[in-house]
């Protein structure tokens, strides 16, 4: 391998190291001008080339490199000699390796300018769209540059950085197709073949055969290369290579563990949504199975005019839902030789409820277990028995490519997909969603597959589709025929003249909006009940017809119990996730009537009195579902987006107006409080030293606590998040944080807690359980004696190294803030952003357990903190020359991890020892020399020099 050397004198020099005697190196990655533009091998031999325009492109890299601290580098225009068609041959087949070899690899975009005076937003306007439209993603040979290297970084022709591979994962997919898990260091081999091919699929080459030889590394491929054979010969041998190489075999997985993965698919709330969607009445929704768009999407010789796509749409409240929910029941009865997969999103639910990847894991799921043939398509996952033992953790690409396996695979067999609600979940995810399907439509006609898609949604977003029939709702006379069918059955008011004249009236008023019609048949039902038949019509005409003008109707007609209305409302929009109806009656209670909070006595308060409470409190707007876990959800998304966007709460209690959320979330965080001043322990006589967490008896316990303290185990996980949400919502917390009884909690929260590892010591401070909490904006306010660096007798050591194994960023930040104020050494003037990225991409996980035979010195000099060993080390409360249980100083743990900028701090000081040895007799210098970090070695030799 021929490297890039900077000497001192600034001039560039080549030289050639073989086997392990490669250095440490940067890489370049870029598109080549002409071929008389660049700096080619034979220029740099001859002392040339510096008037060239690629000359640029030679000083960048190098220089970078250099001040990355890397002597050299390689970049193809000028490293390879292609007069040896030997060279190129071994350089084309080893080009790969080399680039996963580099430390770092720098792409230098002579297409995309930002100058680094720019600022965010001024950048931001001029250098995103050119990056989207850069020729560098165009490129066959770049495909391999990307995705080799463990670091890319991305540069403007003016050498300013614009981000790294990871930072901008999101970004290179959508301009790629590239799977974030891929562009994030999965191995290739997790990938199929197709996937591989079909990121190259829009990249071309200057020579047509290089279209097959910039895969080869993609693929773990060597083979000789034929300039001249044509693109097609080409890649044919690459495709046979790969068909013979038993390393990229996909291996055939078990019975057993295809149903591990199947299991894997499922999730607690997979159909909780269809459950609770009421079904169709009796007299309804028939008509559109005798629609022509309906037949015509399910006609076989039709499946290349709309390749197999039908879309319903109407407005908030027109009963969309139930109508998916008749026509998947319907086709389950009557289309008996076909495969029928149904989606039902959310809005109101988890995250899976909500998001794509719940609709691809519900869809795959159902589609392998009706035809378990095709549950060889996890072969092609490529995955190690114990990732599968372990939990493998799903992402939407491989999801993505599962499915489409799956539906290309489906030979005779027909599918029939229904997907409700789109615009229940986030829009761009729908957006990537329609084209996913829209690609494997077209894929599915041109091979004769028989699949067909059923979307329904509202009108927005708007989202257009290639090919496909639409069928709005609204003005569908079958659809008018329903509110009718409804009215004449469900309508109570007798058949009368004046009664019939009132259907009429409500008809007309409804718009089509059969929400509107159900909730006014039951307003009216309810007078006539009462006997106020002589007021019907006044009080039809005194209900709004729009939708949000009758939500908001209901909600203040009446000031009775106000209070427990707006905590209801409260509740159910802000609870950190959907409670159960028992969970919800606590909640209230404990708000508006806190000294009646006591044990659960089901025996008066039956759950049949909770619902009844639940329906009054909520006036009839809340239901609850019919799923195993019964939640307390809206009767329909259109509520929530009254409340929210319609202002609709603040109307109820003008109060809230101007700051609904951070005072919704104080409320909430009162009434956790009030609940965690319940004296569980001495109510159940629980022993003061809790059982170990994993041991039956603890489980017995929290079983006990949870049957007669429904709402205790929200309240406690739960206090600390909404006081932060308040917090966020500029409702001040200090008092909060004051008053707060942190060890009274503490022992809540290990009683609930199922893993005796992640229990906290009675002297945990506050500070610490914030960090790990990810609770940014109380450490933001709290005012505390100790720093985020101070070692606890806890799990993780200090607030910060807490903060960083439980991914707290948020909570990184606000620690890492509130310790540089004080700090002003050269090495530490950087700001807080600074900090926070230096352990944004931290080694330390869940996994991570502090240790009190280690300082919080010895594990920032491991990890290479820079900034926090500067912090550590101002301080001057530490031992620099402690050692850990395998004898190592934070010197020989930073000089074997090869963090130079720790190094030079610990020497700095004039107290390490540098020839301190280990239990093995290695020094700092052996640590670094034997790891190959030459910067470091020669640091510490020049160091031990001045000695």
């Amino acid at each position: 391998m021929r490297l890039l050397q900077l000497n001192e004198n600034g001039e560039c020099s080549l030289v050639e190291r073989v086997g392990n005697d490669i250095p440490r190196y940067a890489i370049l990655s870029h598109t080549w001008g002409g071929d008389s533009d660049e700096v080619a091998f034979q220029d740099l031999m001859n002392g040339r080339g510096k008037d060239k325009p690629g000359y640029c492109k030679v000083r960048f890299c190098t220089e970078q490199a250099a001040r990355d601290g890397l002597r050299f580098s390689w970049i193809d225009t000028c490293c390879i000699d292609k007069s040896s068609s030997a060279e190129l041959q071994e350089a084309i087949n080893s080009m790969f390796r080399w680039y996963q070899n580099a430390d770092r690899c720098y792409v230098y975009l002579s297409d995309v300018s930002r100058d680094s005076s720019d600022g965010d937003d001024l950048g931001s306007s001029r250098w995103k769209p050119a990056f989207r439209n850069s020729r560098w993603f165009r490129r066959g040979w770049t495909l391999q540059e990307l995705i080799a290297p463990a670091s890319v970084e991305f540069f403007s022709r003016e050498k300013t950085y614009l981000g790294n591979k990871t930072s901008m994962a999101q970004t290179i997919y959508e301009i790629s197709g590239i799977a974030t898990d891929a562009l994030q260091g999965t191995p290739l081999s997790q990938f199929s073949v197709d996937d591989r091919f079909m990121w190259a699929e829009k990249r071309k080459t200057k020579r047509e055969e290089d279209e097959a030889y910039c895969l080869l590394g993609m693929f773990d491929i060597q083979m000789p290369l034929l300039y001249g054979e044509g693109r097609e010969k080409a890649l044919r041998r690459l495709q046979k290579e790969i068909k013979e190489c038993p390393g990229d075999k996909a291996l055939s997985l078990s019975g057993e563990q295809k149903q591990t993965l199947l299991d894997l698919l499922k999730f607690e709330q997979i159909d909780v949504r269809q459950m609770s969607i009421k079904n169709a009445h009796a007299k309804t929704c028939r008509w559109l199975l005798r629609r022509p768009k309906y037949l015509d999407w399910l006609d076989s010789t039709k499946l290349s005019d709309h390749r197999g796509f039908l879309w319903i749409k109407g407005k908030p409240g027109t009963g969309k839902s139930t109508l998916m929910k008749f026509v998947f029941a319907n086709a389950r009865k009557t289309m008996k030789d076909k495969i029928l997969i149904s989606f039902f999103f959310n809005a109101r639910g988890e995250d899976l409820e909500k998001s794509t990847i719940g609709t691809y894991r519900s869809l795959l799921l159902q589609l392998l277990e009706q035809l378990p043939a095709l549950q060889s398509v996890f072969d092609t996952l490529r995955l190690s028995a114990s990732s599968i033992s372990t939990g493998h953790q799903w992402g939407v690409e491989s999801l993505k490519l599962l499915l489409e396996d799956s539906i290309l695979s489906l030979g005779q067999s027909s599918v029939i997909c229904f997907i409700d609600a789109l615009d229940e979940c986030e829009e761009e995810q729908v957006r990537d969603m329609i084209q996913f399907f829209e690609r494997i439509g077209e894929l599915a006609v041109s091979s004769r597959i028989q699949f067909r898609v059923c979307f329904s949604s509202r009108h927005y977003p708007h989202i257009t589709i290639k090919n496909g029939l639409d069928l709005v709702l609204e003005g569908q006379e079958g659809h008018t025929q329903d509110i009718t069918n409804y009215l004449e059955s469900e309508l109570k008011i007798g058949q009368s003249k004046i009664a019939q004249q009132i259907r009429s009236e409500l008809q007309e008023k409804a718009s089509g909006i059969f929400m509107w019609v159900v909730l006014v048949v039951g307003i009216l039902n309810k007078e006539h009940d009462r006997g106020r038949v002589h007021a019907l019509r006044r009080r039809l005409q005194e209900i709004p017809g729009d939708l949000y003008e009758l939500f908001r109707d209901i909600l203040t007609r009446d000031a009775h119990d106000r209070n427990e209305l707006v905590l209801c409302i409260q509740w159910v929009l802000f609870a950190k996730e959907p409670l159960s109806p028992e969970q919800l009656y606590f909640a209230i209670l404990s708000g508006v009537e806190p000294d009646t909070v006591s044990m659960w006595d089901a025996g008066n308060i039956t759950r049949d009195v909770i619902k009844r409470f639940i329906l009054d409190s909520s006036k009839g707007l809340t239901e609850i579902t019919t799923s195993k876990l019964q939640k307390v959800q809206f009767i329909h998304e259109s509520v929530r987006d009254f409340l929210l966007k319609g202002d609709g709460l603040s109307n109820v209690w003008p109060n809230l107006r101007g700051n609904l959320q951070g005072q919704s979330h104080e409320r909430l965080k009162q009434c956790c409080l009030n609940y965690i001043k319940v004296d569980v322990f001495a109510a159940l006589k629980i022993p003061q030293s809790l059982p170990k967490a994993s041991t039956p008896e603890a489980a017995d316990i929290r079983k006990a606590v949870d049957s007669s303290f429904p709402f205790l185990e929200y309240a406690t996980s739960n206090v600390l998040y909404h006081a932060n949400a308040a917090q966020a919502g500029g409702v001040p917390q200090e008092h909060f944080l004051k008053s707060f009884s942190h060890p009274q909690w503490v022992r809540l929260d290990n009683l609930f807690e199922k893993r005796e590892v992640r229990r906290h010591s009675a002297g945990v401070s506050l500070l610490y359980l914030l960090g790990e909490r990810n609770m940014p904006e109380l450490i933001g306010v709290y005012s505390h004696p100790i720093s985020g660096l101070e070692v606890e007798n806890e799990r993780y050591g200090c607030p910060v190294f807490a903060a960083m194994a439980t991914g707290s960023k948020q909570a990184v930040k606000a620690l890492l803030e509130g310790l540089v104020q004080p700090v002003e050494d050269q090495y530490c003037r950087g700001n807080a952003h600074n900090y926070y990225e230096e352990c944004n991409q931290t080694k330390i996980g869940r996994d991570f357990t502090f240790s009190k035979r280690r300082t919080i010195l010895s594990y920032s000099a491991e990890f290479g903190y820079k900034r926090i060993v500067s912090l550590i080390l101002e301080s001057d409360k530490f031992n620099v020359n402690l050692r850990n249980q395998l004898g190592q100083t934070p010197l020989s743990l930073a000089a074997e991890n090869g963090h130079e900028a720790v190094v030079k701090l610990l020497l700095d000081t004039g107290k390490v020892n540098v020839d301190s040895k280990d239990q093995h007799g290695r020094t700092p210098l052996s640590w670094a020399a034997g790891n190959g970090h030459e910067a470091v070695v020669k640091l510490l030799r020049s160091n031990t020099d001045l000695l």
